[in-house]
């Protein structure tokens, strides 16, 4: 390194930062439509600032690279802080030849470096200087082999850095236009959008948790000091804003009593909140299959309501709307109580909106909870995807509020307890039933409405399913204007994996 007296220099970047030359198509890539990032002066006669520079203070840090920060004084000159907090004015900068002509304005510059400066740490290295008189030299190379197995080794992390710079720039991009867009489309109607200082404090600093899942976290809130509320606090980790805009778009749009209210939410950055009505029963899933005495009883005329609350939720969403809207994830899980037990389907996430006339949805890939996926969309031998797929789901879910179980419970002790809709299947007209004889006679005719109904639901043709509108009409109707269907598990066989198991299975009895 030199040092001249006329403290007018010139600064090269450091050798292994020629790399970024091979990587400069890819910054223009990631960085080069985005107007923040657009090329920029200090004023008119002075250097033009670009990758790898960028301009502190006024352009985003994906602008530039760590190190190569300008910005501009009270002057509107072009400044570079060196170590040791030495600030230079940058006078030139040739990208071609990867150099920077600086000068000391107090013309200190000797007197403010210490005399064994090292820039190791610094992506600059002093090359040579013009018009000096005289001046101090300092041997501050390493080894030609060890610098070019640090070039090497630099190389490939400054790749791989790339890369993830890459995909998460152009993942946010996506997800910003994607919303962006989204939001324009819907900034006249409601919800309300709140800002994430809002969020935080309706939930008073995120305090009271009410569940976690894939999607996130849920957090009890109060809006207005007045309203409980419940905040869906969504993970970002996934980098997809798909689930966001599919939960705004059709839950926003729609008012049901059968269909849980979004309130609000927000979009603010990568930070994404949905904000619902708070209901202070929880979910059906803690109704049905929780133990103990957390666990709210349903005798069997609330079940009958429940479940014809969230077939006209369905059929709402089917047939009561603008489009067709499939929920794709019709579960226990999804379905919430009120105070006074009525059901709500919420968790829009997987959602698809579609034309009434369309007949069938183009899917790319399987979506839902297995146990609850229809047959079709694991797999389009069984036909195509429809609105049949959510009475599918909803073939199980009834089936499980009959047994108070899983569908499939993998903790069972032996085999013939694992696939319950088929021994319902096997056993609903046994007279002799261990199920109806523990239950009183109107208790007994509602379970095996509910049963029968949910076998034709879950049946393995989609042709062979009612629609939503038909199944609030069988629920609504008398019993034994009910036939049993046909029978969907052939040779006893588990159609979910192919198994064969027995048809005997003990019993569960009501609480």
């Amino acid at each position: 390194m030199v040092i001249a007296n006329r403290e007018i220099f010139i600064i090269q970047i450091m050798s292994p930062f020629v790399y970024f030359l091979l990587f400069l198509p890819l910054v223009v890539l990631v960085l080069g439509n985005d107007d923040d990032c657009m090329p920029t002066r200090c004023r008119g006669d002075g250097p033009i600032i670009l990758f790898p520079f960028r301009q502190k203070n006024q352009q985003p840090q994906q602008c530039g690279y760590p190190g190569f920060d300008l910005y501009c004084d009270h002057k509107n000159d072009t400044v570079l802080v060196l170590p040791f907090s030495v600030n230079v004015v940058v006078k030139e900068i040739d990208y071609a030849f990867q150099t920077i002509l600086v000068y000391d304005q107090e013309m200190c510059l000797t007197q403010k470096l210490p005399r064994d400066l090292n820039l190791s740490a610094s992506p600059f290295l002093t090359n040579y200087f013009t018009d000096a008189d005289d001046y101090t030299l300092f041997n501050c190379s390493d080894p030609p082999g060890r610098d070019l197995r640090f070039g090497s080794i630099l190389a490939a992390i400054l790749l791989v850095a790339f890369l993830y710079l890459y995909i998460r720039v152009r993942i946010y991009r996506e997800n910003r236009t994607m919303i962006g867009k989204f939001l324009r489309d819907y900034g006249a109607l409601k919800p309300s959008r709140f800002s994430y200082s809002a969020i935080k404090r309706i939930t008073h600093q995120f305090n009271e948790k009410l569940g976690e899942g894939g999607y996130g976290i849920v957090y009890k809130g109060k809006l207005n000091n007045e309203i409980d509320v419940a905040v869906k606090v969504l993970n970002n980790s996934k980098g997809n804003g798909e689930e966001f805009v599919n939960e705004v778009s059709t839950i926003g749009r729609i008012h049901h009593v059968n269909i849980v209210r979004l309130l609000g939410f927000c979009a603010d950055g990568f930070r994404r909140a949905l904000v619902y009505e708070f209901l202070p029963n929880g979910s059906l899933e803690k109704s049905i299959f929780q133990a103990g005495s957390n666990r709210i009883a349903l005798d069997w005329e609330k079940l009958k309501d429940i479940a014809l609350g969230i077939a006209k939720g369905i059929e709402y969403l089917h047939e009561g709307c603008d489009q067709q809207i499939l929920h794709f994830d019709i579960k226990p899980q999804n379905v919430l109580l009120d105070h006074n037990l009525n059901p709500k389907i919420c968790d829009f996430g997987l959602a698809k909106l579609c034309s009434k006339e369309q007949s069938a949805v183009t899917m790319t890939a399987a979506r839902g909870t297995m146990g609850y996926i229809a047959p079709e969309v694991l797999s389009r031998t069984f036909g195509r995807v429809s609105y049949k797929s959510d009475v599918y789901s909803f073939g199980m879910l009834l089936l499980e509020m009959v047994g108070g179980r899983k569908n499939e419970d993998h903790n069972a002790n032996n085999t013939s307890q694992v696939y319950f809709p088929q021994w319902i299947y096997n056993h609903i007209n046994v007279e002799d039933n261990p199920m109806w004889a523990q239950i009183d006679e109107e208790g007994n005719s509602i379970a095996r409405k509910l049963s029968i109904v949910g076998l034709w639901c879950i049946q393995w043709c989609p042709t062979d399913r009612p629609s939503m509108k038909v199944v609030v009409q069988m629920l609504e109707g008398e019993c034994d204007d009910l036939t049993l269907p046909p029978n969907p598990f052939p040779a006893t066989t588990n159609p979910i994996d192919g198994k064969h198991y027995q048809t005997q299975m003990s019993i569960i009895l009501e609480e």
